[in-house]
């Protein structure tokens, strides 16, 4: 579990109750509320449904107490760690009207997330032993971001930059609006200076043309983007450990390994956080 005083609740916070409201509405929950007596007492069980990573428990957490501060959660599982078939997550007792007012928005969220840890986790025990960090990347839901990239740290994954502002990346259209590498550089590290704002710089290269040329100057990380595998190693070879080197694009479980093995320091996949599938997990009342 994650420490409260390491979680962003005033980013969160506003999240959860907009995802209440969402299910909720004005005016509640009617079958439950029609169905269920008030002061019928029972007990949840968030149990998972297939193996996975599990993320976002503290979630769940936040989200009883919102709904009844008289819920009780006991925690059987902890954020990433792995979980099989008929595990338990989380006992909740209280009411049961108050227990299933908060289930699908607390399912939503926490299925979500141990997707992407799962699968984060997948793509890392792909590259055991290459020595290799797999990095998500801005392809994230908006709004969930900070919740995404903690999804892929759960997993075994580290975050690249979290936004536009700690980390520059010289991209593509960067490179063709400067007209080249290089005068996108020194632009770049001119206006760091008078921004006085010392972060990493990092340059896609398309070509090995551009590797040759990036790899002069002074910058910290070169991106090899969508470059085959025979193309990358030459790219590292020229190179030759001056610098960081990060492998993107058409990156998948089936090929991340090949990738590894080219010498690269680090495999950006934005799978991550835009295509994975949500983990299994169901809550019965019991």
């Amino acid at each position: 579990m994650n420490h409260d005083s390491d979680i962003p609740w005033q980013e969160i916070d506003p999240l959860l109750d907009r995802a209440l409201r969402e299910d909720l509405g004005d005016i509640g929950d009617l079958t439950t509320d029609c169905t269920i007596p008030e002061d019928l007492k029972g007990r949840g069980e968030l149990i998972v449904r297939e193996n996975g990573i599990v993320a976002g428990l503290f979630i769940v957490g936040r989200l009883l107490a919102k709904i009844d501060e008289r819920l009780s959660a006991d925690f059987q599982a902890s954020d990433g760690s792995e979980v099989s078939p008929g595990d338990v997550l989380c006992v909740v007792e209280g009411t049961v009207s108050s227990i299933l007012k908060a289930e699908r928005t607390a399912l939503n969220f926490i299925q979500r997330l141990s997707g992407i840890a799962t699968l984060t986790h997948r793509f890392v025990s792909a590259v055991d032993g290459t020595g290799v960090t797999i990095l998500d990347t801005r392809k994230t839901t908006p709004q969930f971001r900070w919740l995404e990239k903690y999804a892929v740290r759960q997993g075994g994954g580290q975050n690249h930059r979290f936004g536009l502002f700690d980390m520059v990346l010289i991209k593509d259209n960067h490179i063709d609006a400067c007209r080249g590498i290089t005068p996108a550089v020194q632009r770049c590290i001119e206006g760091l200076k008078e921004k006085d704002q010392d972060v990493k710089i990092e340059v896609e290269c398309r070509t090995l043309e551009d590797v040759r040329e990036a790899s002069l100057l002074p910058i910290h990380r070169i991106m090899l983007d969508n470059m085959d595998t025979e193309t990358m190693r030459r790219a590292v070879e020229i190179i030759n450990r001056r610098m960081e080197v990060e492998a993107s694009g058409n990156v998948s479980l089936e090929n991340v390994r090949k990738v590894a093995e080219t010498g690269v320091d680090f495999i950006s996949v934005g799978a991550l956080t835009h295509s994975y599938r949500s983990l299994d997990i169901s809550l019965l009342i019991r």
